[in-house]
């Protein structure tokens, strides 16, 4: 059973949810600088999408009750895409393009493949069509007045494609977060050092957290690193929290004779949270210092992407004014084996089989990161439950993240 001082990985997850406002104001920017930007307001549609009934096919346009059985139709206009047809005489069709404007009167569009054309230009249609055949009509894909993008999505490439079809070529986003990163610990030196002495790693945690914000679209103010001293850090959280909305930090949150990051919390800020039930990961600090919001994770690698990836982002996600998602999932078996359960949320990496199954690397150790580098997401194995190869658990890929 979790220690009394653990919080249970889901409850800890929908506290940190409820306690991680909007931090950041709206801007006016340009619809060719808005990838990856949260918006600040919903958008709704000014016209319909088509705009007009229009042809799905390169062929002939025709009022179906005009076509007889091997009776040819005159051909009275041609209407390439672009152009503003006049109305269909009756008992002709017209030649029409894909995307062109269904003429006033037309119903039908047959495709040129089912058509033949006699010397007087003549058609002939060899195929029996349905009304509505191959128009797509006004408003299909989007109807004026409707929501097109809510509040708090984050724009990806299919969005601003939507968005410029709409005519929109200005809006209202979030500005991105502003955050600070630190790292701690006397052992761990830049990947710029040329050797390592004796007692030294170098310090992966930076770089990775960096890339972690960046990749959600925000902006990373300033990157600290400090000894494991009450003074430095202290000194660098005041630091960091002068231009800086969330402080991220990694290290120094356990209850090591060297861990002074949750004391350093409580006597300058609060704590809201500390100690999950989550494996890896369980040291995570979460709370306020010198007036800044602050979430503190684990040092080891594997920890730190864990947290980051379940609480960090979700902090992130709540303090940019986005709207926060759980991770895609879906359900698994695995190999593995396991009669006895633990008290923590388990995450572990894990390779996606051919036939769909999950099989956990075989380094899980908090400190080894190459493990994720290799595998396709999170095998997750609730709390105090065993693990069989007749049971479906859930597996969630990196890229839900």
């Amino acid at each position: 059973m979790p220690q009394p001082s653990m919080m249970a990985f889901e409850e800890a997850l929908t506290a940190l949810e409820k306690a991680s406002p909007c931090l950041v104001q709206p801007e006016t920017i340009p619809l060719n600088q808005a990838l990856n930007r949260v918006l600040a307001v919903d958008i709704m549609a000014n016209i319909n999408i088509p705009p007009a009934d229009n042809s799905a096919m390169d062929g002939y346009a025709l009022r179906l009750s005009d076509r007889k059985e091997n009776t040819p139709l005159n051909v009275s206009q041609r209407i390439p895409a672009g152009s503003s047809p006049t109305e269909l005489q009756e008992g002709t069709c017209a030649r029409i393009f894909t995307g062109a404007i269904i003429p006033k009167g037309a119903d039908t569009v047959i495709m040129q493949e089912n058509t033949s054309i006699d010397h007087h230009g003549q058609v002939t249609f060899t195929q029996l069509p349905q009304k509505g055949d191959n128009v797509r009509l006004a408003g299909q894909d989007v109807k004026k007045g409707q929501r097109v993008l809510a509040k708090g999505t984050r724009l990806k490439p299919q969005h601003i494609g939507m968005l410029a079809s709409l005519g929109v070529n200005q809006l209202n986003c979030f500005k991105p977060l502003k955050v600070g990163i630190l790292t701690t610990g006397d052992e761990l030196i830049s990947p710029e050092a040329s050797s390592l002495e004796l007692g030294q790693i170098y310090n992966s945690n930076r770089l990775m957290l960096v890339s972690l914000v960046q990749e959600l679209g925000h902006s990373v103010q300033q990157v600290l690193h400090a000894k494991d001293t009450i003074v430095d850090i202290e000194t660098a959280l005041k630091n960091l929290s002068r231009d800086c909305e969330l402080i991220l930090s990694s290290g120094g949150v356990s209850v090591g004779e060297e861990d002074h990051i949750k004391q350093v919390i409580e006597e300058n800020g609060f704590l809201s949270l500390w100690k999950v039930a989550i494996k890896p990961g369980k040291p995570i600090v979460f709370g306020r210092v010198f007036n800044t919001h602050f979430i503190g994770l684990p040092g080891n690698p594997s920890s730190t992407l864990v947290t980051f990836h379940w609480f960090a982002r979700t902090a992130i996600l709540g303090h940019s004014g986005e709207t926060f998602n759980r991770p895609k999932h879906f359900k698994v078996k695995t190999d593995l084996q396991r009669a006895k359960a633990i008290g923590r949320d388990e995450f572990l990496r894990a390779y996606l089989t051919d036939n769909n199954q999950a099989q956990p690397h075989a380094q899980q150790s908090s400190g080894a990161l190459f493990a994720s580098c290799v595998t396709d997401g999170y095998l997750h194995i609730p709390a105090h439950r065993t693990i069989d190869t007749d049971q479906t658990y859930d597996f969630y890929p990196f890229s839900s993240f």
